[in-house]
């Protein structure tokens, strides 16, 4: 089956830099997609939208070249509730990859074990209202008690402004809870504002709730210009993840978001990404626990010591 991708948007960047900055040995990029190919693992029906073809295998040659171990792939909204594309990927990774799948309600306890056995630990609940349509929070609730019992997490992701209405229905999830892309705060605001300050309010009241300091490419607005001779990418967005590293070095993950869907303004460079992750995790301790210890803690518990 041939599909169209979405006039405008953009296609993921082929010729990534080598980053300056060495990841530490066992580094995760915790949040990454595949994208059929859609021959293969067509697209959902009632997609919002439609992305370019990204396989598992460019997905594993990019961890390779930019230094990462694993990877933590993460079911995109346009493949709806078919993981296909997504377990076929952990599949093939030979163990070095874990999954966050999209589950309905009538999902049977045999297929949340098989995803289990291939590698899921996470289910996604998406409320950005341009990428999803409405579900239930009754639905929501009765997926994330079935899946506590498999120790699995939830992974939210929601746009800052909506956290208010969305606070009570977080909190009464029973297991851990991943936020996507810091809650997509706006950083044209300050860092010590109501918004933001809501968004570690969260953190500081509720231990279970862990945040992605990820996708300053979606949230920044100056971009990735250089400053004074040097890069600067991304520098808005840098207070905000690093407040959120420097105050909870236990609950963060960051990734590359590869391969960057919906964009319209400009295609990262992932090697450019990857030089970010200094600039909000200044010290070797802390990018050893943002890159290694808390995503190997949360997704392969099976192998960090005791």
């Amino acid at each position: 089956m041939e599909f169209t991708k979405t006039p405008g948007w953009l296609d993921w960047y082929t010729g990534p830099s080598q980053p300056r900055f060495k990841l530490p040995a066992g580094a995760v990029d915790a949040h990454c997609h595949v994208f059929g190919p859609g021959a293969q693992y067509p697209y959902a029906a009632e997609r919002k939208y439609t992305p370019c073809d990204a396989s598992a295998a460019q997905l594993f040659a990019l961890r390779d070249h930019l230094g990462f171990a694993r990877n933590v792939i993460v079911q995109a909204t346009c493949h709806g509730a078919d993981n296909s594309a997504m377990l076929a990927a952990l599949t093939a990774s030979e163990g070095r990859a874990r999954g966050v799948a999209t589950v309905r309600r009538d999902v049977t306890d045999a297929a949340l074990q098989a995803m289990h056995a291939a590698g899921v630990r996470a289910v996604r609940f998406n409320f950005v209202k341009r990428l999803v349509d409405f579900t239930p929070k009754d639905e929501l609730l009765e997926i994330a008690a079935r899946i506590a019992p498999l120790g699995w997490h939830v992974v939210i992701y929601f746009e800052a402004v909506d956290l208010p209405e969305l606070w009570d229905f977080f909190t009464a999830l029973p297991t851990t809870v991943v936020v996507d892309h810091m809650g997509r705060p706006n950083v044209s605001q300050p860092v010590d504002g109501p918004e933001f300050e809501l968004f570690m309010k969260f953190m500081r009241l509720h231990p279970n709730v862990w945040s992605k300091v990820t996708c300053p490419e979606r949230l920044s607005v100056t971009g990735p210009k250089a400053l004074n001779g040097e890069a600067q990418a991304y520098r808005d967005v840098v207070p905000f993840a690093r407040r959120l590293v420097e105050s909870f070095p236990d609950r963060v993950l960051w990734g590359t978001d590869w391969p960057h869907p919906n964009l319209k303004d400009h295609m990262p460079d992932d090697g450019l990404l990857v030089d970010f992750i200094p600039a909000i995790a200044s010290t070797s301790a802390l990018q050893q626990q943002l890159l290694v210890d808390n995503p190997m803690r949360l997704y392969w518990p099976e192998l960090v010591s005791a």
